[in-house]
């Protein structure tokens, strides 16, 4: 099946590449001619232009991966002047769930389907697959279904959930339509939100369990403590293990006193807006709000909880400090 990646940083490369890798010739675009050099050496399609994206089959579908903002509005914008109805605009980055629904107003006249599909999985969903939450019309999410399936990682090795018998069987394999335009974004907006709040339990634990042997301790209640042998012992059986438990053993094991980091913590912009829904809901959200306020005091003085959050984004997205908050969480 035909589709466009715009934009080839960690993410539009990486999902191009496991298209590739499923079989799918990808069209690749991108400002910087050697990211589409690089794909076109593998494999992809490569296109001179924006305007370009007409030598695909129609109808035609077209993925925006771009940071949110200016350079994805505008890359829509310009989509949608180039585009035919029935074709079919799918917008990847971490877009603000509101912009999608006025996107869906401004396409739905150009009989343009848009879809907003929220992207988990970092800089490894090209080798583990990407989970993806979707937002838009049914009849285009069903046409697009062999794309989704293609970069999801599938079932893989998790056991199966009891009670799941007669449902959607797409969740199972990693991918999920959320419901119309805006509400894949939404939900990945509190996905960020809640991995904020976790990344920041995990980086206030390990501080305290570093700093157990200091002078501000009694003398015969200090210990020191091995906190990459914690991190791994951790990572086996107990009941806080997950995927961010093993990002920290692997960032703990190759410097534990994370010494190559300064603790300057960026955020997306996702957490922000994640609080915002949750002052219109009237819901209470105290630990994301304040791993969102620990980022900020981060950027003035930091700590080893600091440093670790820092390390984290490194493992899983290949952040480098001192980002903007266009950033992907």
């Amino acid at each position: 099946m035909d589709i466009a990646m715009i934009g080839l940083g960690r993410m539009g490369a990486g999902l191009s590449r496991r298209l590739m890798a499923s079989g799918h010739t990808p069209f690749v675009f991108d400002r910087n001619q050697s990211a589409i050099d690089a794909l076109a050496s593998e494999g992809a399609r490569p296109l001179a232009a924006l305007s370009q994206v007409t030598a695909l089959a129609p109808p035609r579908a077209v993925w925006v991966m771009l940071p949110h903002g200016e350079a994805t509005e505008s890359t829509i914008r310009a989509l949608a002047d180039i585009l035919s109805p029935g074709d079919c605009i799918i917008d990847g980055g971490n877009s603000y769930y509101k912009d999608d629904v006025a996107r869906r107003s401004f396409l739905e006249p150009k009989d343009i389907a848009y879809l907003d599909v929220g992207v988990s999985g970092g800089i490894w969903g090209e080798r583990e697959g990407f989970c993806m939450m979707i937002g838009g019309p049914d009849a285009e999410v069903a046409r697009l279904d062999p794309i989704f399936a293609s970069l999801a990682p599938g079932i893989g090795d998790l056991p199966e959930t009891p009670g799941r018998d007669g449902r959607d069987p797409r969740p199972a394999q990693g991918y999920m339509h959320c419901g119309p335009a805006g509400s894949g974004h939404f939900v990945k907006m509190i996905h960020n939100g809640i991995e904020y709040g976790l990344m920041q339990a995990y980086a206030e634990g390990f501080d305290i369990l570093r700093n157990a042997g200091t002078a501000a301790r009694p003398e015969n209640e200090r210990f020191d403590l091995d906190c990459a042998d914690i991190a791994e012992v951790w990572r086996r059986g107990s009941v806080i293990r997950s995927w961010l438990l093993d990002l920290s053993a692997a960032a703990l094991a190759k410097d534990q006193a994370l010494e190559s980091f300064r603790g300057h913590v960026a955020d997306s912009g996702e957490a922000r807006w994640t609080l915002e829904a949750a002052v219109e809901e009237e819901v209470s959200a105290a630990t994301i709000a304040s791993a969102l306020f620990a980022r900020y005091r981060s950027r003035r003085e930091s700590t080893f909880s600091d440093k670790l959050l820092s390390a984290l984004r490194a493992e899983f997205g290949g952040h480098i400090e001192g980002g903007s908050k266009s950033e992907r969480a």
